[in-house]
C-alpha cells in the first residue's frame, strides 16, 4: 500500500499514520500547518512531507503523479474560523475536487473521506441513522458536506465517514482540550447544555482499517451511539484536574451555530463491517486527560463561536 493522507499533521491522520505506517510502502502527507503540527509525524523512513494546500490544483496533480498512490485518506479541512467561509469553501470543496480529480487520474484503488457528523444539521433523529438527511447551515458543515458530494459523485472506491467527537493524541479541538487548558489555568469555563458521542482513537483506527482494506461503497456514521452531555465532560475534567467541586461560569443554551445533540447512529457500519467501538466513554475521557497530563496542551480550535 502506497498511502497518501492530506491533513496527515492533524489529530486524526498523525495518529493513522503513526499505526499503519508500518504495513506501506511508503507513506505521505500533504498538510499547510494551519492546525496540524509538523512535530505531530514522528520520522519514519517510508514517510514523505509535504508542506503545501490541496487549493493548489497543480502541486496536488504533481505530488499524485510523482507519489502513485494506491490509497488516500482524505483528512484536510478548514474549520479554525467559523466566519471565514471563503477559506472553508477553499479548502473543503475546491481543495476536495482536486484531491478527489488527481486519485481518478492515478486509479487510486481505495479513498476514504472523513466526514463531520455536523453534516446533518439539527436531526429529527436521535441517535442519527446514517439514511437521515443532510441538512447543514455553518460554514465547516456546509463545506464539508459539498466535499463529501464531490466524493460521492466519484467513479472511484470511495467511503466517506461521518465520525462522532475523537478523542486521542494531539486532539486541539472540541470540550475536553477547552476545560483541560482552562481548569489548569483557572480560567472561567461556559458549559453548554448540548449533547454529544465520544469516540476513543483506538476505536477510530480500527475502523480505518477495515475501511482501508475493504470495496464497500458509501456513507457510515463512525460513533459509539451513545450521547453524554458537556457537563458531564466538564465533571469528569475538573475532577481529573483536582478541581472536583468547580463549577461552570455559565451553563448555555445551543448558540445559533450549535446542535443540541448529536449522537450518531453506528448500526449500519456494525452490520456491514462487524466493527463496534471498544472503550467505554470514562476509558476514552480518561485516557484522553492522561494524554494532556504527559504532553500538555498548546492550541484550541473550535469551529463554534461559543468555543472561541
Amino acid at each position: 500500500m502506497r498511502l497518501l493522507v492530506t491533513g496527515g499533521a492533524g489529530s486524526l491522520g498523525s495518529n493513522l499514520i503513526e499505526h499503519v505506517a508500518s504495513r506501506c510502502e511508503e507513506v505521505m502527507v500533504i498538510d499547510n500547518f494551519a492546525t496540524g503540527k509538523r512535530a505531530s509525524l514522528f520520522p519514519q523512513s517510508n514517510l514523505e512531507i509535504v508542506e503545501g494546500s490541496i487549493t493548489n490544483a497543480k502541486l496536488v496533480e504533481n505530488i499524485f503523479r510523482r507519489f502513485a498512490p494506491t490509497h488516500v485518506v482524505h483528512a484536510a479541512a478548514s474549520y479554525k474560523n467559523p466566519n471565514d467561509w471563503v477559506t472553508d469553501a477553499e479548502v473543503n470543496v475546491v481543495g476536495t475536487i482536486n484531491v478527489v480529480r488527481a486519485s481518478e487520474g492515478m486509479n487510486v484503488k481505495r479513498f476514504v473521506n472523513l466526514q463531520t457528523a455536523l453534516c446533518y444539521g439539527r436531526p429529527v433523529t436521535v441517535p442519527i441513522p446514517v439514511e437521515h438527511p443532510t441538512a447543514p447551515f455553518t460554514s465547516y458543515g456546509i463545506s464539508k458536506t459539498a466535499g463529501e458530494s464531490v466524493v460521492a459523485a466519484s467513479p472511484l472506491s470511495w467511503v466517506s465517514l461521518r465520525i462522532a467527537n475523537v478523542t486521542g493524541p494531539r486532539l486541539a479541538i472540541g470540550p475536553i482540550p477547552t476545560f483541560y487548558k482552562k481548569l489548569k489555568s483557572a480560567e472561567p469555563c461556559t458549559v453548554s447544555t448540548s449533547v454529544r458521542d465520544f469516540l476513543d482513537m483506538s476505536d477510530f483506527i480500527s475502523i480505518m482499517n477495515l475501511v482501508l482494506s475493504d470495496t464497500q461503497k458509501g456513507c457510515f456514521n463512525v460513533s459509539s451511539g451513545e450521547g453524554h452531555s458537556i457537563a458531564e465532560i466538564f465533571n469528569l475534567v475538573a475532577t481529573h484536574v483536582g478541581k472536583p467541586d468547580a463549577q461552570p461560569a455559565a451553563v448555555v443554551e445551543p448558540g445559533s451555530d450549535d446542535i443540541a445533540a448529536v449522537v450518531l447512529d453506528p448500526s449500519h457500519t456494525q452490520q456491514t463491517f462487524g466493527w463496534h467501538a471498544a472503550m467505554s466513554f470514562e476509558q476514552t475521557i480518561h485516557r484522553m486527560l492522561s494524554w494532556y497530563d504527559n504532553h500538555g496542551i498548546t492550541d484550541v480550535y473550535s469551529h463554534l463561536e461559543i468555543g472561541r
